[in-house]
């Protein structure tokens, strides 16, 4: 008898300090104040398979904001197409509009692709000498990169015919949170923080 409540104080111990060791901060994947939903106004998700959670409106003005030379019906339009089809693959459009953000320098293209691609996430430009894939339209270099973030942050299939030419390349269902796509989207280890920062930016606006 004394044995087995041995046992069981053991296995209580082993559980709190388990409990004690994902909550102190040291994994932003899992400790993060943006899994609580209590928080939801506050905090951003860092999921990427989840519902963003701000406005047309809110998004325009933070693009805006950070980049003036931007014609507001373009980021209007651009906007509305980020919303649409997030919603329509469960992609969180609020993460999908700040890796935009991130990849393009809030469409300045300063890097090696270029504005007229319609590549709003370097898609294939995995070097400075890289362009990266060309689109034909805006809605569909939007799509490729909403698909491209359901192919890695689910294993079920898009609702819109697959424009995204990497779509089979990646291993589905292996990417949950933003940093998550450091190593895999990216090779920068600071990736899925830059994008945290950016997150933040935007729902302290």
């Amino acid at each position: 008898m004394r044995m087995t409540r041995l046992i069981l104080f053991l296995l209580f111990l082993s559980l709190t300090a388990t409990a004690t060791l994902y909550n102190d901060g040291k994994d932003p994947r899992t400790s993060s104040p943006s899994f609580s939903r209590k928080n939801a106004r506050v905090y951003p998700s860092i999921m990427i398979m989840d519902r963003g959670t701000k406005t047309l409106d809110h998004l325009v003005n933070f693009l805006l904001e950070n980049n003036s030379s931007l014609d507001s019906s373009y980021a209007t339009c651009l906007v509305k197409t980020y919303i649409l089809e997030a919603r329509r693959e469960g992609i969180n459009h609020d993460v999908a509009i700040c890796q935009m953000c991130l990849e393009t320098g809030f469409l300045r293209f300063t890097g090696s692709v270029s504005r007229y691609q319609n590549n709003f996430c370097g898609l294939g430009a995995i070097n400075a000498w890289s362009a990266g894939d060309w689109f034909r339209s805006m809605e569909e270099g939007v799509r490729a990169h909403i698909q491209h973030l359901k192919a890695y942050a689910s294993i079920d299939s898009v609702t819109t015919p697959t424009v995204d030419p990497r779509f089979c390349r990646v291993r589905r269902g292996t990417v949950f949170t933003i940093y998550d796509l450091s190593g895999t989207w990216a090779a920068d280890p600071d990736y899925g923080f830059k994008l945290d920062s950016l997150l933040k930016k935007l729902y302290q606006q």
